[in-house]
């Protein structure tokens, strides 16, 4: 059953494009013929007379063949075994030869995953580098950089926020808990009419709901930065569903309220996530990652170095000190509904800062 792939390499090139994807498909599904004799012909998706045969593609061949040549010897080994009075004689060359098939397999699957990725990421990124040299149809509206430019921008500038850093992460962070209000104040306007506020702080429109998930989304999906789409839609869904569950969870422990409920919506869990808003998460993480992540990326590589640092931090200290004062705030506010009287100054302060018609304003949403 010696296959001739290394002679007939050049003549595989002359199908046509629907031959080859017709014989691909046979080749894909069926590893083995009604005899249990394996396929060893190589595929032939997207082979044209213009098709090079590259290295790897030379090897994976050469191994096909390899594997016909070792099922041949194989079946006169099976043959020996079978008519042999003693066959325990053969037992250590039996599984020498088993563990050796055994770790071959383990190097082609992972041969196999490898160069999956490699064929996935260098199609989406000349998809993608593609897609932000052309013109928008939209004339005040761009096509946002390609991802791979990003990293060669931050490479070559040795820019603070390169990569997934500290820096990187703690912008999204801030920038995410601003633009998610933004946003769900529009939806809000264009679903029921009128504006309400989204906030998770007292100071400022920002939530850290969506700075949190930003950040969770785009360290989760970043490695897929230059992938296709159906990996980052994937892990969107997972990712922002384990961040919307863990927070109303923590929330509801900690101040015994919740800020969303989707008891009401189908296919929910406990009513802090949906199935609904989880597919919404995996079209936000395909979004994030091909739209607004390299945008923001861009932005942030304009900021120069020592600013940026400075910057960063000082955000930061307006965000905890934000945070911390949201926390009192809202601690109070459930005592004040529970009837408990402010115990000291301090309290009382927070009951005239923060009074429960500001409060309600602030987290139109809230259930306790």
């Amino acid at each position: 059953m010696k296959s001739n792939n290394k002679n007939n390499i050049a003549d595989k090139t002359e199908l046509s494009v629907s031959e080859a994807q017709s014989e691909d498909k046979i080749n894909v599904f069926e590893f083995f013929n009604d005899e249990g004799i394996p396929n060893t012909d190589p595929s032939k998706k997207f082979l044209t007379q213009e098709s090079r045969i590259y290295g790897v593609e030379k090897l994976s061949v050469d191994a096909l063949d390899k594997i016909g040549d070792d099922f041949e010897a194989l079946q006169s080994f099976y043959t020996e075994m079978t008519l042999s009075k003693d066959p325990s004689v053969f037992s250590e060359e039996a599984e020498q030869k088993s563990r050796s098939y055994f770790r071959a397999s383990e190097n082609f699957h992972r041969a196999s995953a490898i160069s999956s990725r490699m064929a996935d990421e260098t199609d989406a990124r000349i998809k993608d580098l593609v897609k932000s040299r052309r013109k928008s149809w939209f004339r005040f509206l761009s096509h946002p950089p390609a991802n791979a430019y990003i990293d060669l921008e931050e490479q070559r500038k040795n820019h603070f926020a390169s990569g997934l850093n500290i820096y990187k992460l703690l912008l999204i962070l801030y920038i995410g808990s601003f633009v998610g209000v933004i946003i769900e104040l529009l939806w809000c306007r264009v679903n029921k009419g009128y504006f309400e506020s989204r906030s998770g702080l007292v100071y400022g429109p920002f939530n850290l709901l969506y700075g949190i998930g930003a950040v969770a989304i785009t360290a989760g999906l970043y490695k897929y930065r230059n992938r296709s789409r159906a990996l980052p839609f994937a892990a969107g869904m997972i990712i922002g569903s384990l961040v919307e569950y863990v927070c109303s969870w923590a929330q509801e422990m900690v101040f015994g309220s919740r800020s969303w409920d989707y008891t009401d919506y189908p296919f929910n869990l406990n009513g802090r996530i949906c199935i609904l808003y989880s597919i919404f998460w995996g079209v936000l993480g395909v979004f994030w990652l091909k739209n607004l992540y390299p945008r923001l990326a861009f932005l942030i590589l304009k900021i120069p170095n020592k600013i940026g640092r400075i910057m960063t931090w000082v955000l930061l200290a307006f965000f905890v000190f934000n945070a911390a004062v949201s926390a009192i705030a809202l601690l109070r506010w459930g005592q004040r509904i529970d009837g408990i009287q402010a115990a000291n100054d301090f309290w009382r302060f927070i009951d005239l800062r923060f009074p429960d018609e500001r409060m309600q304003k602030i987290y139109a949403n809230m259930i306790w």
